[in-house]
């Protein structure tokens, strides 16, 4: 599986890493993911990667 939330679509973001002296190398940021067990539409238990944003947002339903 990508590293991609299933809900808002966030994905790995690439860019430079900068230094004092301002050398650039590149570097990547990776999205707080977890797995979570969740209910889908029908009520149904998937099972999905998703961001901690979206977790505290309330945007996922966790499955007991």
């Amino acid at each position: 599986m990508s590293m991609e939330c299933a809900i808002c679509g966030k994905k790995t973001a690439r860019g430079n890493s900068v230094s004092h002296a301002h050398n650039k190398t590149r570097r990547t940021w990776k999205p707080n993911l977890k797995p979570a067990r969740v209910l889908d539409k029908n009520k149904k238990v998937i099972r999905i990667k998703v961001c901690m944003k979206c977790f505290k947002a309330g945007k996922v339903l966790k499955a007991v």
